[in-house]
């Protein structure tokens, strides 16, 4: 079966050694997003959160998908004090078609102004 490793217009380009993500059957695997380079730096856990989501949205349509294929997502934070705004987007974004999920919260993300960042597996023609 065919791997595809991708990147997207649109997105930051990948300056290590990784790509955006990794197409395999019907399934995307998304690297870790940030709203790095977004209106969502400095709105904190919220905020960055919808950026973020935006963002894999964008990835999803042009896959032929959306947000409601969303199979599993990762979410590190930097710290839980926001997790009533976090849960509010979340429920905005999912809706009725909730993902498998995890949250971590981590002492550092790859830069101070980065609040939150998620990790992606969505179901894709």
């Amino acid at each position: 079966m065919l791997i595809e490793r991708k990147n997207y217009p649109g997105l930051p380009q990948p300056v290590g050694p990784y790509v955006h993500a990794v197409k395999y059957g019907g399934l995307l695997f998304l690297s870790g997003i940030t709203a790095f380079g977004t209106p969502g730096i400095g709105q904190g856990i919220a905020g960055q959160a919808e950026a973020i989501f935006s963002q894999i949205a964008a990835i999803a349509a042009q896959e032929g998908s959306s947000l409601q294929n969303l199979l599993k997502v990762t979410i590190f934070i930097r710290e839980a004090d926001d997790l009533e705004g976090l849960r509010q987007v979340l429920d905005s974004v999912y809706g009725a078609a909730k993902p498998a999920s995890s949250l971590v919260v981590v002492k550092s993300l790859f830069a101070p102004e980065i609040d939150v960042e998620v990790e992606a597996t969505l179901a894709v023609g």
